[in-house]
């Protein structure tokens, strides 16, 4: 079966340009010269027909011509004149503007002096000797070069030496060496398929990976690491210094235009198996991840891509690391399956395959069925430990994740579950031994169930229930549909937990970058139902990328009434016919024949044949050099794909909560309605959808996903199939430029108008920069009248009835003018509220200096009335002082006449002389003495100022405390003289005691003790008489008032410390209020503990006293009769 399209020989190139061609680029496009040597931007408008020899006419605008009209730089014959050399676009960037800002080009009108030249349609590589294309029998392509040309051949030189004589339609033109390598395929001046290959080979050998191809990147696999990435590059992208091409920069893109435009963005990397697919995705999501700022979310997104890959990737011949579309329970021999499989076999700790009672990946069925069970440079054990720490990233716990290696593991034994056949029709039952055991243990189902399970099935009959049992294959079957949904179940479930933890905090904006990397189109020696379905849905993302690149383009154009040539393209939409038409498409044939109990893998291909063979797209051909075969053996089986009810209900009875999960999920589906002719009543009720069906109602949802969003298309290409770096096939390279249509793409882009905006938003976008105030005209008018006053060259655009068409680079001098205008007014602004600023200064600094002024006038108000005041109270005080002094003088002089008198009086007569001698000299000495006493009271009143200031500020201090201390030493002085007063009793009655005791022990002991005790000093004398020990009882009154003694000491030590560290007297490290709450509760406390022991030691001596009464009586008795007998 293969799929064919037109295409021309293989000597026939494809047309550069079409004939009404114009390619403008640059905003200072022109013809410059310096030392004879002619430069010629990248800009520079050319127009081209393309005749049947492919010729190249070029026009040179008016500007040009006169730039260039003195100097003689033109070449008759070429338009390449001189040193010709190609200057960097100067692409200023485009932020979050509403389009691409792409500089204009110079006019394109053409002079009259050379219009012959440059129209004369004579083939450029018959006139000059030049370097073209030439086409070898190997079908490679080698770079020749035309030594002469005779008619409609040509003979021309190959690079090794040879000389051939070929026809001119088999020469294709070749680009100038300037060209060679740009990054942008839109910039060749010849756009065919040999100068297509030669500029991504000769960007590949220079580790160039990445080229444009109008809005595609296409991406070469260079099976190594390159040194394209990181966070530097990241940082330069994200900030516009680096503009080649770059997985970063279509990122960036997406990113820029979904925040402008508010519409949902997606990357859709396609491609053949090993291209590279895989690896671009990740590098996108790094580039998304390293944007976020490393919140926690970024880092869960990469790290879900070790989870996906694990389960969802496998090697195959021609990809170490590809996406798998289903091998559970078979692959081909050199591949592998599932990478899962092999890292939980290499990798698990001795724990965890102890408890899954797992062995090497060698002894399970399913994997040793290729031979093949580690990938070079892949370290399994490795990759395990970074899946077990991405699964605790996304938040899977440690018990789920031992529940998923059991499912892995039960998935891996039943591959090793065998069965012995009992009797002669071929029934089987299942082999007890370690298989069935640990499936049945990590399931956690009965072994019986299990075992009944696999080896029969029920089915109903009317209202009764039969069960069958099952030969070997459908027995094998039964088995294999069991490990593969319960494998399908596992992914799905941990894809919907990968979602739920990225989902936890998220920020819901409603808009979203969507990165699809899906299997690519393959082509095997065999290719079976798998590749049928990867090979279908690749067919549907080939047509959703030619309508956004091709249909809808061109059916925009014609709904909007733009002029524009129409460009033909390669549409796969027959053979999307071939595939979904119904009732004789290929999925519907598919179905009809899996519904038939005798259907047959050979009944299929013949009912193809019968009703596909007058179908051109059934061969398979995608074109003459690309045909895909496909074997139907084995497509009926892997389609119906059934599992039966009895296999749902025993993982339903499991004891582990994932295949209860399961179970649930299938009797969810298996309760949606039946679609098409694919349900049967009775036998397999399970499953009503075929799985071509489910397939392609996927692969639905996934296309009408896609289109609510604006895609971006990135083409990865195999440079090889050896996966070898620095290998470069032409003839593979070209087979899928061809398949992914980068050609058309850049054909289409050059001819057409990529940008486009609707009136509203040029003329809201573009409109303040009118001169004129156009605010009440209409949108169309606005846009028109900006056209007109930039000059914007009428070719350059197109009008349409609600658009404006733009070719590609005719934004970019209104998006300069914009940003020119823009900086403009921010400078205004900025000037504006600079010139405020300085006035809002200016009067601030006049404010505070008449605010000063005003101080200093009150400063000097206030001092002057100070100093008056001052001076008033200074002069009251001396005249009060002048009137004391005269008082005091005048008591004193009086006084002294007074006694001068008495003396006269009383004393004896003296001469009047003597007198007046002694009065003189008695106020002589009563002034000095005046005198001396005044100043010994200035000297006073001087001390008793300072000491009044000393004595005001130890008030102060001492004021706070004194009736708290007060009060404490009235409870302190009452307490301590009751316990005084009550042990001074307790002393002096014992001492009393004790001396009568000695008393009479002893006739000559004379004089009694006495015991006293101070109250102010608290000391205690003892009587000098004390050669006798004392008794028990005054040794404790003793040391009680030893006790009292020392504890007064230090609590009134303490008080004192800590009031002289409260009134500042003694520096202290400590808080004196607090510390004197301490010592009070301290004191409380060994009071407390005191008087309890004082009125034991009372109760002892009353005791005491109380046995000693009898002898006291009698003694004083007779001390009675001794003193009488003395007296007598």
């Amino acid at each position: 079966m293969s799929r064919t399209s037109s295409v021309p020989p293989a000597f026939q190139s494809i047309k550069s340009l079409p004939p009404d061609f114009k390619v403008a680029n640059n905003l200072n496009g022109g013809l410059s010269s310096k030392n004879g040597d002619v430069r010629l931007r990248s800009g520079d408008p050319v127009r081209s027909s393309s005749p049947a020899n492919g010729a190249l006419v070029v026009e040179v605008s008016k500007e040009v011509h006169n730039c260039a009209s003195n100097m003689d730089v033109f070449d008759e014959d070429s338009p390449y004149s001189g040193q010709v050399r190609l200057l960097e676009e100067d692409r200023p960037s485009n932020g979050d503007e509403d389009s691409e800002s792409v500089p204009l080009p110079l006019s394109s009108n053409s002079t009259s002096t050379r219009e012959s030249r440059w129209c004369d349609t004579t083939p450029y590589a018959s006139k000059k000797k030049v370097q073209c294309w030439l086409q070898l029998s190997n079908g490679n392509w080698e770079l020749v070069k035309i030594i002469r040309s005779s008619g409609t051949e040509s003979v021309v030189s190959l690079p090794d030496g040879k000389v051939l004589k070929v026809h001119d339609e088999s020469l294709v033109s070749a680009n100038p060496d300037i060209l060679d390598g740009v990054d942008d395929l839109m910039q060749l001046s010849y756009l065919n398929e040999p100068s297509v290959l030669y500029n991504l080979q000769y960007r590949y050998n220079q580790n160039m990976i990445y080229t444009k191809a109008g809005p595609v990147l296409v991406a070469i696999n260079p099976f190594k690491k390159v040194p394209l990435y990181g966070n530097d590059y990241i940082e330069a992208y994200k900030r516009k210094r680096i503009e080649s091409p770059h997985v970063y920069a279509i990122t960036d893109t997406a990113i820029r235009e979904m925040i402008r435009d508010e519409v949902n963005q997606s990357i859709i990397i396609s491609g053949e198996s090993g291209a590279g697919k895989t690896e671009t995705a990740k590098i996108a999501m790094q580039y998304l991840a390293a944007l976020g700022g490393g919140s926690g979310i970024e880092y869960e997104i990469l790290k879900t891509n070790p989870i996906l890959e694990a389960f969802g990737n496998g090697k195959t011949l021609r990809n170490d690391n590809s996406s798998r579309f289903s091998r559970v329970v078979q692959c081909n021999e050199g591949e592998r399956s599932y990478h899962i499989f092999y890292q939980l076999c290499a990798g698990a700790p001795p724990s965890l395959r102890e408890k899954l009672n797992l062995r090497s990946a060698e002894e399970y069925k399913y994997l040793r069925q290729s031979n093949c069970y580690s990938i070079v440079g892949v370290n399994d054990a490795e990759e395990f430990r970074i899946v077990v720490e991405a699964l605790d990233v996304v938040h899977i716990s440690k018990e789920d994740q031992e529940s998923v290696f059991a499912m892995l593991a039960a998935v891996l034994w039943l591959g090793n579950v065998s069965f012995t056949v009992i009797d002669n029709e071929n029934h089987v039952q299942a082999v007890e031994d370690e298989g069935l055991f640990s499936v049945a243990k990590l399931i956690g189902c009965d072994i019986e169930d299990l075992k009944f399970t696999l080896t029969t099935r029920k089915m109903k009959v009317g209202n009764d229930n039969i069960v069958q049992k099952l030969k070997l294959s459908q027995a094998i079957d039964a088995r294999d549909a069991l490990a593969k949904s319960i494998y399908s179940c596992l992914f799905d479930w941990i894809v919907e937990q990968i979602n739920k933890s990225l989902a936890v905090g998220k920020r819901r904006t409603g808009r979203s970058i969507s990165i699809l990397d899906i299997y690519g189109f393959e082509s095997f020696n065999r290719n079976s139902f798998e590749q049928f379905c990867i090979n279908y849905a690749n067919e549907r993302l080939q047509q959703h990328f030619n309508r956004h690149l091709f249909k809808l383009e061109q059916e925009e154009y014609i709904q909007d009434g733009i002029d524009w040539a129409k460009v033909e393209f390669e549409d796969n939409q027959d053979c999307l016919n071939l595939f979904e038409k119904k009732p004789l498409g290929l999925l519907s044939l598919l179905d009809e024949e899996s519904t038939f109990p005798n259907g047959t893998d050979l009944t299929f291909a013949n009912k193809l044949k019968q009703h596909l063979n007058s179908n051109s797209c059934f061969k398979g051909e995608r074109d003459k050099a690309f045909t895909v075969i496909y074997d139907t053996t084995g497509f009926l089986e892997k389609n119906r794909d059934l599992l039966h009810l009895d296999s749902i209900q025993l993982l339903s009875s499991s004891t582990c909560h994932l295949p209860q999960k399961f179970a649930t999920q299938m009797l969810t589906q298996t309760e949606k309605p039946a679609v098409g002719p694919l349900h049967k009543s009775g036998g397999a009720d399970s499953q009503k959808l075929s799985v071509a069906t489910k397939f392609k109602g996927q692969l639905f949802q996934l296309m009408q996903r896609l289109e609510s969003t604006t895609p971006h298309f990135i083409r990865c290409i195999k440079p090889n199939n050896l996966q070898s770096p620095g290998l470069y096939e032409q003839g593979l390279v070209l087979q899928q430029l061809r398949c992914c249509g980068v050609l058309e793409v850049v054909r289409i882009s050059r001819s057409g108008f990529p940008t486009r905006m609707s009136h509203q938003k040029f003329a809201r976008r573009y409109g303040f920069l009118l001169l004129e105030n156009v605010a009440s005209q209409d949108p169309l008018s606005v846009s028109v009248a900006i056209l007109h006053q930039f000059n914007i060259l009428p070719e350059m655009y197109q009008v349409g009835y609600t658009k404006l068409f733009f070719r590609t680079g005719q934004v970019g001098v209104l998006e300069d003018t914009r940003n020119r205008t823009l900086h403009g007014i921010l400078r205004v602004q900025s000037c504006f509220r600079g010139y405020q600023a300085l006035i809002r200064g200016e009067k601030s600094r006049k404010e505070y200096a008449a605010s000063v002024h005003r101080h200093r006038a009150a400063v000097v108000i206030q001092k002057k009335t100070k100093t008056i005041l001052a001076r008033n109270r200074l002069k009251t005080t001396i005249d009060a002082a002048v009137v004391i002094q005269s008082f005091i003088r005048g008591w004193l002089v009086r006084r002294c006449s007074g006694d001068l008198s008495l003396l006269k009086s009383g004393g004896t007569k003296t001469n009047e002389s003597d007198e007046v001698l002694v009065k003189s000299s008695f106020l002589a000495e009563l002034q000095r003495r005046v005198l001396k006493a005044e100043a010994a009271l200035r000297e006073k009143e001087e001390e008793n100022d300072i000491l009044q200031q000393r004595l005001q500020q130890y008030d102060n201090r001492w004021s706070e405390y004194e009736l708290k201390m007060k009060s404490m030493e009235e409870v302190w002085q009452k307490q301590m003289r009751s316990l005084q007063s009550s042990l001074s009793i307790a002393k002096k009655s014992l001492a009393m005691d004790d001396s009568e005791r000695n008393s009479d022990a002893s006739v000559n002991a004379s004089d009694d003790r006495d015991y006293s005790w101070d109250m102010g000093g608290n000391h205690r004398r003892q009587e000098s008489n004390g050669t006798r020990s004392m008794s028990a009882g005054l040794s404790v009154i003793s040391r009680l008032a030893e006790e009292f003694e020392q504890r007064s000491q230090v609590f009134g030590d303490d008080a004192k410390f800590l009031v002289e560290v409260k009134s500042g007297q003694v520096e202290a490290s400590l808080n004196p209020d607090k510390e004197l709450r301490r010592l009070k509760q301290m004191f409380e406390a060994w009071k407390k503990d005191y008087g309890a022991r004082l009125r034991e030691t009372k109760v002892i001596l009353n005791k005491l006293g109380s046995e000693d009464g009898s002898i006291e009586k009698a003694k004083k008795k007779w001390w009675g009769r001794r003193n009488s007998t003395r007296m007598n």
